[in-house]
C-alpha cells in the first residue's frame, strides 16, 4: 500500500537524480533558463554601484552629463533584468507543464497495466492524490526550485563578493547577522516541514475519504449516514485546516524576522560606517558605498528567504516523490509473455497480427488460487470449453465462480495448475491478443461520460455507426435508444446516471457485440434485469451465442437450464458437471439449489 504520510528525507540524491531525468528532454530549454537567471543575478548586482558611482562621483562634480550616462545605464540595466526575468519565468514555467504532463501520462499508463489485486489493495482517492496534487508538487519543484536556486546562490555570491571587494570591515559587520539568520531559517525549515507532512497527509485523507462517500452517496442516503458522514469528514478537514493554520503561522513569523534582521544589518551599516565617514576623514568608505551597502544588504537577504522557502519545496518534492515513484516502482505482475525477463518459447498456432487462428479450445487443469494465503478460493478445478460450446457455471456465494471468470482473462494469474488456450498457457499469450478474444458483461455495468455510441464502440474507430446499431438492435436496445433525444449521439453522465438499471445492461451487452468476441463471458449479467427486460436478453442471446463459445455465470438457474453443460462449483471445488436434466437426476448441489430458487419463486 502506498501510503500517505511518508515524508521522507528533506533532500534526498537518489530520487533528484531520478527527478532531474524529466528535464533531459528539455535540457535546451534549461540552458537558456539557467542563463537567464545567472544574467538576471548579474544585473541585480549593477543598480547599486552605480549609484554608488553618482553619489561619490557626478553630484559633487555637478556633471549632468554623467549622471544622464548613469540614468541611461541604470535603465537598461532593470530593462534587461526585466527582460531576462521574463525569459526564465516563460521557460521554467513551459518546462514544468510539459514534466507534469508527462509525470501524468506516465503514471496514467502505469496504471492501466497493474494488476487487480493491486486496486484491490490502494484506495481510488489514494491514487487520485498521486496524480494530481503530487504531480501538482513536483511542478513547483521544477518551476520554482531546482533551477531558479542557481539564481539565489549567484546572486549570494555575487553580493559578498562585491561588499568584500568594496570594504571588508564593513562587510564583517553586515555578515554578523548571519548566524542568527541561520538560527531562524533552521527553526523555520524543521517546523514548516512537520506541518508540510501534516497537511498533506490529511489531504490525501480528504480525497480519499470525498471519493468513497460521493460515489456510494445512495447508501448513505438511504441509510440515512448523512450525519454521521458530515460530523467524520468535518474531524479530517478540521485538522487539515488547523495543520494548514500551523504552517501558516511559522510562515508568517519567519518572513518578518528575516525582515527584522535585515533591518539590523543595515542599522550595524549605518551605525559602522556611518561613524567611519563622520570620524575618520582618511577612512577610505564614502557616502555612495555606505549606501550601496545599504542596497546590497536589501537585496541580500531576500535570496536567503527565497532560499529557505525553496528548502520547503525541495521537501515537499522529496515526500512527492518518493509516493509517486512508489507507484511507478510497482511491480506490473500480470505481463505478456514478450515482457517477461525469460520469455516463453511457445507461440499460438497460427497468430498473426493480434488475431488468433485456433479453434480456441479452452482448458483448467487442476487451477488453485486464493486472494487472501491460506484461504484458497479455487482448489484443483479442472475443465474443457470446447469451441461453439454454451458452458453455465453456478454456485453459492463464494463458491468461485467470477473467479474463474477473472483468472481467465489474466486479471489475476493462476497460483496453482494452469489455464490453456488450444494447448497454450494463457500466461504466454500476449495480453492485448488473450483479451481480444473475449467479451465480457458483468453484473455492475461500467458506463463513461460520453454518448451512447462511444460506450458501445469504447474508442476502437473500427467499429462503425452502423455495427453499434446491429450490435444495438441484437439485445433489442435500440428500443429505448431510438426514444432518447440524439439517439445514438445522446449524452450519457458518469455512471449513466440517467439511464436504468435495464438499460445500462443492454448497453453492456451491445459492448460485448459489437467487439465480435470468440468468447462471450456472462458474470451475473442478468441479475440486476427486470422480468420483461431479462426475457429480451435471452431471446436475444439465442442469436448471440449461435456458433460462439459462451460461459455464463448465473444465481438464477432459469437463465443457463438451456446451455449444454452446467458445472456446479462448491466451496471452491467442481463438484458437478453435466446438463439441467442430469445434474437433477443426481440430486446434489444442483438438484437443492434447484428446489431453493423454484421454492422461492413459487411461495
Amino acid at each position: 500500500m502506498i501510503e500517505d504520510d511518508v515524508i521522507g528525507k528533506a533532500y534526498d540524491g537518489r530520487l533528484m537524480r531520478r527527478l532531474l531525468t524529466y528535464l533531459r528532454p528539455y535540457r535546451g530549454q534549461v540552458l537558456v533558463a539557467v542563463v537567464a537567471i545567472i544574467g538576471h543575478s548579474a544585473l541585480d548586482l549593477v543598480p547599486p554601484y552605480l549609484t554608488k558611482i553618482v553619489i561619490d562621483r557626478y553630484i559633487p562634480a555637478g556633471d549632468l552629463a554623467g549622471l544622464g550616462s548613469i540614468a541611461a545605464l541604470f535603465l537598461a540595466a532593470l530593462i534587461a533584468s526585466f527582460l531576462l526575468e521574463y525569459l526564465q519565468t516563460w521557460t521554467m514555467q513551459i518546462i514544468g507543464q510539459k514534466i507534469m504532463f508527462d509525470l501524468r501520462m506516465q503514471l496514467v499508463s502505469h496504471l492501466h497495466r497493474l494488476d487487480l489485486r493491486f486496486y484491490d489493495r490502494n484506495p481510488v482517492g489514494r491514487l487520485m492524490t498521486r496524480i494530481t496534487t503530487d504531480v501538482d508538487v513536483l511542478n513547483e519543484l521544477f518551476t520554482s526550485g531546482v533551477v531558479s536556486v542557481f539564481g539565489d546562490v549567484f546572486t549570494l555570491i555575487g553580493i559578498m563578493a562585491v561588499l568584500i571587494w568594496m570594504d571588508w570591515r564593513l562587510a564583517l559587520a553586515a555578515f554578523s547577522v548571519l548566524p542568527l539568520i541561520a538560527w531562524i531559517t533552521h527553526w523555520f525549515r524543521v517546523n514548516a516541514r512537520e506541518s508540510y507532512r501534516t497537511v498533506r497527509t490529511w489531504i490525501a485523507r480528504i480525497n480519499a475519504y470525498l471519493q468513497e462517500r460521493i460515489t456510494g452517496m445512495a447508501t448513505v442516503q438511504l441509510y440515512r449516514r448523512e450525519q454521521r458522514d458530515f460530523d467524520a469528514f468535518d474531524e479530517i478537514d478540521r485538522k487539515h485546516r488547523d495543520a494548514n493554520v500551523q504552517s501558516i503561522f511559522y510562515y508568517a513569523v519567519f518572513y518578518p524576522a528575516v525582515e527584522l534582521v535585515g533591518a539590523l544589518a543595515a542599522s550595524l551599516i549605518l551605525w559602522v560606517g556611518g561613524a567611519r565617514i563622520v570620524f575618520d576623514s582618511n577612512d577610505p568608505l564614502t557616502l555612495g558605498a555606505l549606501v550601496a551597502f545599504l542596497q546590497y544588504s536589501q537585496r541580500f537577504f531576500r535570496p536567503i528567504s527565497d532560499l529557505s522557502e525553496k528548502f520547503n519545496i525541495l521537501q515537499g518534492a522529496m515526500a512527492s516523490s518518493e509516493r509517486i515513484f512508489g507507484l511507478l516502482d510497482t511491480q506490473v505482475e500480470i505481463v505478456s509473455n514478450s515482457q517477461r525477463p525469460t520469455p516463453s518459447s511457445q507461440t499460438p498456432p497460427d497468430s498473426k497480427h493480434g488475431k488468433w487462428k485456433g479453434p480456441g479450445v479452452v482448458r483448467f487443469e487442476n487451477v488453485s488460487f486464493s486472494y487472501v494465503e491460506g484461504e484458497p478460493v479455487l482448489k484443483n478445478v479442472s475443465f474443457e470449453v470446447r469451441p461453439g460450446e454454451r458452458i453455465g457455471i453456478v454456485g453459492a456465494t463464494g463458491s468461485g465462480k467470477t473467479t474463474i471468470v477473472s483468472l481467465l482473462l489474466r486479471f489475476y494469474d493462476v497460483q496453482g495448475g494452469r489455464i490453456t488456450i488450444d494447448g497454450i498457457d494463457i500466461r504466454d499469450v500476449e495480453l492485448a491478443e488473450l483479451r481480444s478474444l473475449f467479451g465480457l458483461v458483468l453484473q455492475d455495468v461500467q458506463l463513461f461520460a460520453g454518448t451512447i455510441a462511444s460506450n458501445v464502440r469504447l474508442g476502437n474507430d473500427a467499429i462503425s455507426d452502423e455495427e453499434v446499431r446491429r450490435a444495438l438492435d441484437a439485445v433489442h436496445a435500440s428500443s429505448f435508444v431510438d426514444r432518447l433525444p440524439q439517439g445514438l449521439s445522446n449524452v450519457v453522465t458518469e455512471r449513466g446516471s440517467t439511464l436504468s438499471v435495464g438499460q445500462k445492461q443492454l448497453l453492456s451487452f451491445a459492448r460485448a457485440l459489437a467487439f465480435d468476441p470468440r468468447v462471450l463471458v456472462l458474470d451475473e449479467a442478468t441479475s440486476s434485469v427486470d422480468t420483461d427486460t431479462e426475457l429480451l436478453i435471452r431471446d436475444a442471446l439465442k442469436v448471440v451465442m449461435r456458433r460462439r463459445t459462451t460461459i455464463a455465470i448465473a444465481h438464477r438457474l432459469s437463465t443457463i437450464q438451456d446451455m449444454d453443460r452446467i458445472l456446479v462449483m462448491h466451496r471452491g471445488e467442481l463438484r458437478e458437471t453435466g446438463t439441467h436434466q442430469e445434474l437433477l437426476a443426481l440430486r446434489g448441489i444442483y438438484h437443492r439449489l434447484y428446489e431453493l430458487q423454484f421454492e422461492s419463486t413459487t411461495a
